[in-house]
């Protein structure tokens, strides 16, 4: 695997280009200031009457209309909602697509499984921060940058991965490191992950384990804190140094612990859960079940939503966190 840095990237190839940026929430304001700074030609586009329109102009930013945005671009960079690309696509982007254009994507969603297919004469690409979008606009004005993936879907000029690089590089990414990949391995990685790990198996894993305790007679409070607030703890652990780190950083008994008894908990049968969640991913059913899920009702997403707000768990968290300060002033800095 070769990972590319700074001296493998030259801005030189975009600074002729005119760049749009579709979207301004937190990838969005992020790609657009930094490839500004970068001393690139940059606008947003957004739709009229959007809340972030003044946002993007007091940043500094050019703003446009959508279909003016695309048809003024070299280079558009979709930043918006998976659910919503195909229609800004075929209403704002389609048409307004000249010959050697390029269309840029931070995620291979709408890619890979064809909801958006690109005429044959114009570049695809992607580069996607592995961060949150806050954190690549922190790290850039700090003087650094988070890792990257990089790939390429169709190459029509010839020099689409030398765009893509210049891309990161604006972003700050040839600073930590970028890896180049497919769209389908970073749309398929990406799901699966945020599922089966990320934002699925830990989420419900924390909550069982919130549930067990509460049943089990203890305070919400004390089981708040031993499986929701000390998972950053452990997961910093294993951010700065894997498992090794983590293991040599707490307790023995904690370490013997976890050894023997987690197995008990994630087993053989959360494996092949996880082998049916990455085949749905595979297959396509999972992008299928999610986009009709967005062009019905979304009756479904509203029903889990509402429950998982209502979980104890969150309403015990809810009261402990005014307690703690440090959080508190985080969330407004973000915010902000």
């Amino acid at each position: 695997m070769k990972v590319y840095y700074d001296n493998d990237a030259n801005l030189d190839v975009l600074k002729d280009k005119k760049i749009t940026v579709l979207g301004f929430g937190s990838q969005g304001h992020a790609h657009s200031l930094n490839l500004k700074n970068s001393g690139m030609n940059v606008c947003v586009g957004l739709r009229k009457g959007s809340s972030s329109w003044k946002k993007a102009e007091s940043a500094g930013v050019e703003v446009k209309e959508v279909k003016d945005a695309c048809k003024w671009a070299d280079v558009i960079m979709v930043l918006l909602p998976d659910q919503y690309q195909k229609a800004v696509y075929e209403e704002s982007i389609a048409p307004n697509l000249k010959e050697g254009d390029t269309l840029a994507f931070a995620h291979g969603f709408n890619i890979h499984y064809k909801s958006i297919v690109a005429p044959e004469n114009v570049n695809v690409m992607m580069i996607a921060p592995k961060s949150p979008g806050h954190l690549v606009r922190r790290t850039f004005l700090e003087g650094n940058g988070v890792p990257c993936l990089i790939a390429v879907s169709q190459d029509y000029t010839g020099n689409t991965k030398e765009l893509a690089l210049a891309w990161a590089k604006g972003l700050g990414g040839t600073k930590a490191g970028v890896i180049e990949t497919t769209f389908k391995d970073e749309t398929e990685t990406d799901l699966f992950g945020e599922q089966a790990v990320l934002c699925g198996g830990v989420a419900d894993l924390i909550k069982c384990g919130f549930e067990t305790l509460v049943e089990g007679g203890y305070p919400p409070e004390l089981a708040y804190f031993e499986c929701m607030h000390e998972m950053k703890l452990i997961v910093d652990l294993f951010y700065e140094g894997g498992l090794t780190k983590m293991n040599y950083s707490v307790s023995d008994t904690a370490e013997y612990g976890g050894y023997t008894r987690g197995p008990r908990v994630v087993t053989s049968a959360s494996k092949a859960a996880m082998r049916e969640i990455l085949d749905e991913v595979q297959d396509g059913r999972f992008a299928k079940e999610f986009i009709d899920e967005y062009n019905g009702d979304q009756s479904n997403m509203n029903k889990l939503r509402k429950e998982n707000s209502e979980h104890p768990i969150e309403k015990t968290g809810s009261k402990l966190r005014e307690m703690m300060s440090w959080v508190i002033n985080q969330n407004q800095k973000e915010e902000v």
